[in-house]
């Protein structure tokens, strides 16, 4: 599937892994500071990793050492769940998540400065590989999910690009985005769709290959990052109580129909009268 900003898409995922987000901002083809680095970071891990595996086969036990790995991080791996964000499963994978980085984080690091989208990048990958574990286990625990779940690598920076494309379409509502670069809807809809899609996903498929429980993680953490708990409540209870208006209103409306109904029987009474 394609989607941008008018101009550019996106496509697929990976295997345990993150299958990476995109968008687009116009033909804007400077990188800020912070995304430049985190992709030279990616690339960098990405072709070291290539080379290790290559010359002396490193590649599982690297997965297994720093990819998210819910047992080891339960066995004192703790930093499995910021080292996995730099580890990809194929070029594909790398290539659309820091396409994603890009197009998306674009903005927000124009608008926010460095310092808070690094602390927002962090925050959400994180954020969404500790929710992994924890999903993980009760999966498993609760009979979803077989036990060798929790010995699968999770790899990739899907959590932070799907909290990015939900700060965009928080910020950027009304942007269009071009699906499969012909359809436009704004940004807010592009955002529910992918998040309801992630839930979805999450709650049908906890084995697949896809992490999509860390796909959900990263638009949740960066929901409660930018709205704060106490917000989320309030408008919570503000759908609720509109919910309960619109309510009393069609019981009203029902209500006086009825009313102007019996008074018309008793007006013409013989109205149905053979």
């Amino acid at each position: 599937m394609g989607y941008g900003f008018r101009t550019h898409g996106y496509g697929g995922p990976s295997y345990r892994s993150y299958g990476g987000g995109g968008g687009g901002g116009g033909f804007v083809w400077y990188i800020t500071p912070v995304i430049k680095k985190l992709i030279i970071a990616n690339v960098a891990v990405f072709l070291g990793v290539a080379l290790l595996n290559g010359f002396f086969h490193l590649g599982g036990p690297i997965l297994l050492w720093f990819g998210l790995v819910p047992n080891s991080v339960l066995h004192g791996f703790l930093w499995q769940p910021v080292t996995y964000m730099f580890l990809h499963g194929g070029f594909w994978h790398l290539f659309f998540n820091m396409f994603g980085l890009w197009m998306f984080g674009m903005p927000l690091e124009r608008d926010w400065g460095g310092r808070r989208f690094l602390k927002y990048y962090f925050l959400t990958g994180i954020g969404a590989g500790i929710l992994a574990v924890v999903m993980n286990g009760i999966y498993v625990l609760g009979g979803w999910a077989d036990a060798s779940l929790l010995s699968i690598p999770t790899i990739g920076a899907s959590g932070a690009i799907y909290g990015i494309l939900l700060a965009f379409g928080l910020l950027y509502p009304k942007t269009p985005i071009l699906v499969m670069f012909v359809f436009p809807i704004p940004a807010r809809l592009f955002v529910i769709i992918f998040g309801a899609i992630a839930f979805m996903n999450a709650l049908g498929s906890p084995g697949s290959q896809v992490s999509h429980v860390a796909h959900l993680g990263g638009m949740v953490i960066g929901l409660l990052y930018l709205r704060g708990p106490k917000d989320i409540y309030w408008s919570i209870r503000k759908l609720y109580a509109h919910w309960q208006l619109e309510r009393a209103r069609r019981k009203f409306k029902v209500y006086v129909r009825d009313q102007e109904e019996q008074e018309r029987r008793q007006t013409h009474p013989d109205d149905w009268v053979n």
